[in-house]
């Protein structure tokens, strides 16, 4: 049997206030107090930061905890702010796929595609992270960029596509665009960096769409 993982209780307002370590003591404290303010965290640090905030802050609010070991989040650093990010969801696989590109630190949509049918996720990281090498070439902008997918990187590396989905007429739209994609791959010099968005350690890319 797994060992249950600690859980800090951070109460603003209860009878008790502070950081208790246990649901027990949460709950002694909240229990029958009007207006009560607490919420769980499972790590100290996170738990000390809420409590010198507002409950305001979190109310609500789903937390990005990394499960990552303090060593491991030190070798994998800070992402790079000055970036771009980009990302794709499938409804249903294969399903109704789109993609877009948004500033990494504001969150600001560059540009949003789709939606293309009966296609699939790894269709839709490939396309979305060629269109936005396309769309940064001819703004002349040189930030990095940055895909959670894998494949999407292999793919663009290999200057190809492998996906196992057969072509009908419902996705023919996304065959021509994987086409095109190769094409502009094979005649254009990539300009910048492609990087790897370390989600265990730094929560969801800025570009999903969270729906997960």
């Amino acid at each position: 049997m797994s060992k249950k993982k600690k859980k800090y209780y951070v109460v603003w307002k209860g009878a008790k206030t502070g950081i208790l370590e246990s649901w027990e003591e949460c709950r002694e404290s909240i229990h029958g107090f009007k207006g009560a303010e607490y919420k769980s965290f499972t790590t100290l640090n996170l738990a000390q930061k809420a409590f010198s905030e507002n409950y305001s802050n979190y109310k609500g609010k789903t937390i990005f905890e990394s499960t990552l070991s303090k060593e491991q989040l030190e070798l994998i650093g800070k992402p790079n702010l000055n970036s771009v990010s980009v990302d794709a969801a499938c409804s249903g696989n294969p399903g109704t796929v789109e993609y877009q590109c948004v500033d990494t630190n504001t969150k600001k949509q560059i540009f949003h595609f789709g939606p293309l049918h009966e296609s699939t996720n790894n269709i839709g990281e490939f396309l979305g992270l060629v269109h936005t090498l396309a769309h940064l070439k001819k703004t002349n902008d040189k930030r990095p960029i940055y895909t959670d997918s894998k494949t999407a990187i292999s793919w663009v590396k290999d200057k190809t596509y492998r996906t196992s989905l057969e072509k009908n007429e419902k996705n023919s739209k996304s065959f021509k665009l994987l086409d095109r994609a190769v094409k502009w791959l094979e005649e254009n010099q990539i300009e910048n960096k492609i990087l790897k968005w370390e989600t265990q350690a730094w929560g969801e890319i800025p570009a999903d769409f969270g729906r997960k």
